[in-house]
């Protein structure tokens, strides 16, 4: 019964052992980026960190320019940056690549960008509301306000009472 025990946990030694090695020589290169948040507008803020890149290096896409990835102290060796989104970047899927240390690694569709609000300017911009949308508007508008006064004139009637 011993030697059960004995031979089960060198076993479980052997292969911690054998599961903690490939992870040592994973801090050597970048691995698992992780964009947050993962859908974004034009003109927006991207927090980038990659694991195992231990002394910091760059990110780069299509969405945004070349940004410096700086190390932060941790038990994962990780590197974190901050991009700004391109005010012109067309809405859809993007890549991230990322170079540490001269070594690197392109994360497809990281994250997505949707297309930005214009503020200020409502129905009246040809890239708002239809003429469709501007009539439904207007009826719901038009119904509420008829709505109010009917209330508001039975509640007046019912004070004379």
């Amino acid at each position: 019964m011993r030697n059960t025990r004995a031979l089960a946990v060198a076993g479980a030694a052997v292969a911690a052992l054998g599961l903690s090695a490939p992870a040592a020589v994973a801090w050597d290169t970048p691995s698992n980026i992780v964009v947050l948040p993962s859908v974004i507008a034009r003109g927006g803020q991207l927090t980038i960190t990659v694991d195992g890149c231990r002394h910091g290096g760059t990110a780069s896409s299509r969405a945004f320019p070349t940004t410096t990835l700086s190390p932060v102290s941790g038990p994962n060796e990780r590197a974190r940056g901050t991009a700004i989104i391109n005010s012109n970047a067309r809405p859809g899927s993007y890549d991230i690549t990322v170079n540490c240390s001269g070594k690197r690694m392109t994360k497809p569709q990281a994250f997505t960008v949707i297309g930005g609000v214009r503020g200020g300017i409502g129905g009246s911009s040809t890239t708002g509301a239809t003429p469709t949308d501007m009539a439904i508007g207007g009826g719901l508008v038009a119904a509420a306000v008829v709505g109010g006064g009917v209330f508001w004139m039975r509640r007046r009637a019912e004070r004379r009472i």
